[in-house]
């Protein structure tokens, strides 16, 4: 078992399998040049899977998938196949934009593959388009209608943004609802990539919005990263507030980028290179590492009102 200096239990690992992304959203990359890593400096579907062999034997129970868009990079299900036939109770999710979701979601459920979180922004072509900038919302809707005709537990999450969707948040509640689907809205996280002039609208002002159709009350959190609140008629919503301190009492995760690094904490600068271990066959010096990156967890993230993350999200599946 996996327990950091403050006592968390660590069980559950993000995978950035590429730093590659169809989209170049507003709040993460905006201006950032189609350069990728050479293919040689990132790790293969075999080398992450003996890492994670190693991970989930020392105790963890959670795997989630994301990038970049994950779905850029060829036969994700067969690497969603290799952790699943190694650990069928294994809770593997994924998170998507959606985009190509229509094409592999019925192949990625029949390897294994749990469950879906997928990111839609805006209900309305030209938002959505301005937010990405890119035509996608038609592509996203077909991927959360296929997501939950296969079957697939589904969960939205939408970033809201002053000024630019935080007129839609009643309207994503609702398309939510009817698809009977749980939406979460993120505060936004303020980073030296995305569009500049862009301003977070705070948790109690998503509430607010809400409070003024629907009267709600909170459920009692949860090991994960929503505060999670149920309406008068039974549908649940999530809030996830990255600058509060509760977000991190609770943090039982840590993140390996597709380069091969592990991070302990999404805002902290420092990482681990497993690379040159797993390639090297050393499985020993691979767990000594990740013994150090939980020990070296910290206790919360670092943002603050006058601090910015300079961390690329799009290789850490923020």
């Amino acid at each position: 078992m996996l327990i950091d200096s403050f006592n968390r239990t660590i069980d559950y690992i993000r995978v950035s399998v590429t730093s590659r992304c169809n989209f170049r959203c507003l709040y993460c990359m905006p201006n950032t040049p189609f350069e990728w890593e050479p293919k040689e400096n990132v790790l293969s579907y075999e080398e992450m899977f003996e890492f994670l062999k190693l991970a989930i034997d020392e105790g963890v129970k959670k795997i989630r998938l994301t990038g970049g868009e994950p779905l850029v990079r060829k036969d994700l299900d067969k690497f969603v196949k290799m952790l699943h036939d190694y650990k069928p109770e294994l809770d593997l999710a994924l998170t998507t934009n959606g985009y190509y979701l229509k094409k592999y979601a019925k192949r990625l459920k029949d390897a294994g593959l749990k469950r879906v979180n997928i990111s839609i922004d805006s209900l309305k072509p030209e938002v959505a388009e301005k937010i990405a900038q890119r035509d996608c919302l038609n592509n996203v809707l077909e991927g959360i209608d296929e997501a939950i005709k296969v079957g697939f537990q589904v969960k939205l999450n939408t970033v809201v943004m002053k000024g630019i969707n935080d007129n839609e948040i009643l309207d994503l509640l609702e398309f939510a609802k009817n698809k009977n689907v749980i939406i979460r809205f993120i505060e936004f996280m303020e980073n030296e990539r995305a569009y500049p002039g862009i301003k977070r609208v705070d948790s109690k002002e998503v509430l607010e919005k809400i409070r003024s159709r629907y009267s709600f009350k909170e459920l009692p959190k949860k090991n994960e990263a929503s505060k999670n609140f149920m309406l008068n008629d039974g549908n649940i919503f999530g809030i996830i507030e990255p600058h509060n301190e509760e977000f991190c009492k609770s943090c039982n995760r840590i993140r390996l980028t597709a380069e091969g690094y592990l991070i302990p904490c999404l805002f902290f600068t420092e990482s681990y290179n497993i690379k040159e271990a797993i390639r090297g066959g050393n499985i020993q010096k691979a767990a000594e590492i990740l013994r150090d990156v939980v020990k070296n967890k910290p206790e919360k993230n670092d943002w603050q009102e006058e601090k910015v993350s300079d961390r690329a999200f799009w290789e850490t599946g923020g």
